[in-house]
């Protein structure tokens, strides 16, 4: 038996989905533990952009295991609003993340109010 024989071939290719499949469910089962537990806001917004990656992956593999090819369209379009949607997180969280990093010599003034000045 080589390599080369169809038998071999699909069953090392199902093999490694599976082992692919739960890789991935470990991975997912951790970053919704992450979107839970996150102790700040940052945390849980990365950890929603590394879910989009992690069903991007699933359905990388339900392609690979259905052969229908159109699924890797969705994982391609589902990639761009996840890109969105960080960006858009990443937006509406930056004021909150400059807030609290203010320096306390300052006596609580914005960077932008120490420039006025």
């Amino acid at each position: 038996m080589t390599v080369s024989d169809p038998s071999m071939a699909a069953t090392i290719l199902s093999v490694s989905t599976w082992l692919a499949m739960a890789v991935l469910s470990v991975a997912f089962l951790l970053t919704i533990r992450r979107v839970v537990a996150g102790p700040t806001l940052p945390d849980r917004v990365l950890a929603l952009d590394m879910l989009v990656g992690i069903v991007i992956g699933f359905i990388a593999l339900i392609a690979i295991r259905t052969g229908f090819n159109l699924y890797i369209d969705i994982a391609i379009a589902l990639g761009l609003v996840g890109f969105l949607s960080t960006v858009a997180f990443a937006r509406f969280i930056m004021p909150r993340v400059t807030d609290a990093a203010k320096d306390p010599a300052t006596s609580g003034k914005t960077r932008v109010q120490r420039r006025k000045r």
